[in-house]
């Protein structure tokens, strides 16, 4: 194989070939995006989990490089309001945690596992971890040179721009940039995929084509026919909206998602706007009536300020290696951004379809073990985001009733609600499942104790202790905080 041709761009697209020529440029292999300039590219979200720093690490790619050019910020973790839907839990912060964590996690697994059990204690995931004092106080998760603890951050950025930078940084590296309509596929006698003709009766042949063409997936779905595995039964949404708004003087390094009426909305603060989105199920809400709700939660009536309306396909390919053909990206399925997780998919995809490649066995044995293993990376990120909605209290509306009844759950997220309420060990349950490679025992546990998944106070009880621990947490935190630095002002040095 010498030839990889990528049918899309987008972000998808061009992370993709940036990470193959990366691996493979050295050896031989030449690479081509044939890109439309007639299908726009639909922005995967413009936030990331702390995987899109490992991205930008392997390519070399300093954050002073990429950042300003696509008015990119820093991200501490989610905070969600609005969801628990039971008093005293208006909202829960999910960390990326870091190194310094270590010092208080003895105490965070202490006082949650405590309350699990009825006893008065320490018990909002917030105040233990160092992403969210320095959220809360608008700083950027970039510590001084004399502090040696790293924080975990991710990023928000305008989608467009960097699928723009990646774009013109592969161009400049010797990918071929082919700007065609592909109007037929051709395929080989054995099924495979010979090559792509295009609108002037070109034809782009290859050893091996990488479909990264959207929802729509030319290649792997609609030519190949391999079969999509919908998510629909347990996750509603499957349409957004979308409303930029004014930058804010004060520039929060965190993700915002708010339980709207019928889903949620995100603000994700960028160096020269605000992005928010509203994701909601159209079985429950017509586009106007969603539109109309996020502009009265924004204070944005002004029609000038025009609104953007997608569509949704909410789930994965059975397959996302077959044949001579590798779907990426939207082209191999969707989860709702509720926890930013699209181009961490796109990232794990490519660098585990390296490693596969790179073994030099191209049986269906060593396909199939790839595609079970990109198989449970979806649906271990799904049941994480089940997890948002099964767990929540609201009955206000008929869309989060049905969401609290909904019983299409996977046996791994049964065995995680049974664990936790049974008061077992959670850390063993999770890696007794394999679930914590998708997400920490830190992650389920903000979750849960966040939406107020607890049993009722056992009465009369001493807090003492728990104050005494409050207080040290509470300084540590504020003294660790000291060594980072405010979040505007750090970017405004950088560009």
């Amino acid at each position: 194989m010498k030839k990889i041709v990528v049918l899309g761009g987008g972000t998808a697209g061009w992370m993709t070939v940036s990470l193959l020529h990366h691996a493979w440029a050295s050896k031989g292999f030449q690479f081509a995006v044939v890109e439309s300039a007639n299908v726009p590219t639909i922005g995967v979200g413009e936030g990331s989990t702390p995987a899109l720093k490992q991205f930008f690490d392997k390519l070399g790619i300093a954050e002073s490089e990429w950042m300003p050019a696509c008015s990119a910020t820093f991200k501490c973790g989610i905070r969600f309001a609005n969801w628990a839907g039971r008093t005293g839990y208006d909202s829960y912060f999910h960390p990326f945690t870091s190194t310094l964590d270590n010092n208080v996690l003895a105490y965070f697994h202490h006082h949650i596992n405590a309350r699990r059990q009825g006893h008065n204690s320490y018990q909002s995931p917030d105040d233990y971890f160092l992403a969210n004092a320095l959220a809360e106080q608008h700083q950027a998760p970039k510590e001084s040179e004399s502090f040696p603890f790293e924080q975990s951050y991710g990023y928000h950025f305008d989608a467009a721009a960097l699928g723009h930078f990646l774009k013109q940084r592969a161009i400049g590296q010797g990918v071929e940039h082919i700007e065609a309509d592909v109007e037929q596929v051709q395929l080989t006698t054995q099924g495979g995929i010979r090559q792509l003709v295009t609108h002037n009766h070109s034809a782009i042949g290859a050893d091996f084509f990488v479909d990264c063409s959207g929802f729509m997936s030319l290649l792997l779905q609609g030519t190949l026919q391999v079969p999509f595995v919908s998510y629909a039964n347990a996750l509603f949404n499957d349409a957004a909206v979308t409303l930029p708004t004014q930058s804010t003087e004060l520039l929060p390094s965190l993700t915002t998602s708010t339980a709207m009426t019928n889903g949620w909305r995100w603000h994700i603060p960028l160096t020269n706007r605000v992005g928010n989105g509203y994701v909601y199920s159209s079985q429950y809400c017509n586009s106007d009536d969603a539109e109309l709700e996020l502009r009265q939660q924004l204070g944005l009536l002004d029609a000038s300020v025009e609104a953007k309306h997608l569509k949704m396909k909410v789930g994965r390919a059975a397959e996302h290696w077959h044949s001579n053909c590798l779907a990426v990206g939207l082209s191999q399925g969707f989860i709702e951004p509720l926890e930013a997780t699209a181009l961490m998919l796109v990232q794990y995809t490519v660098e585990n379809f390296i490693l596969a490649f790179e073994k030099g066995n191209f049986t269906d044995t060593n396909r199939n073990q790839f595609n079970s293993n990109i198989n449970a990376q979806f649906d271990g990120v799904r049941d994480y985001i089940v997890a948002h909605y099964k767990t929540s209290g609201r009955k206000d509306s008929q869309y989060w009733r049905d969401n609290g009844q909904n019983d299409q759950l996977s046996d791994s997220l049964r065995y995680v609600f049974q664990s936790w309420m049974q008061g077992k060990d959670f850390s063993e349950a999770l890696r007794k499942q394999g679930i914590d490679r998708y997400y920490s025992d830190v992650s389920w546990m903000c979750l849960l104790t966040g939406m107020g998944v607890l049993p009722p106070l056992a009465p009369g009880e001493s807090t003492i202790q728990v104050e005494q621990d409050r207080r040290w947490i509470a300084e540590f935190l504020r003294r660790s905080s000291l060594n980072f630095p405010d979040h505007r002002q750090y970017l405004s040095q950088m560009a």
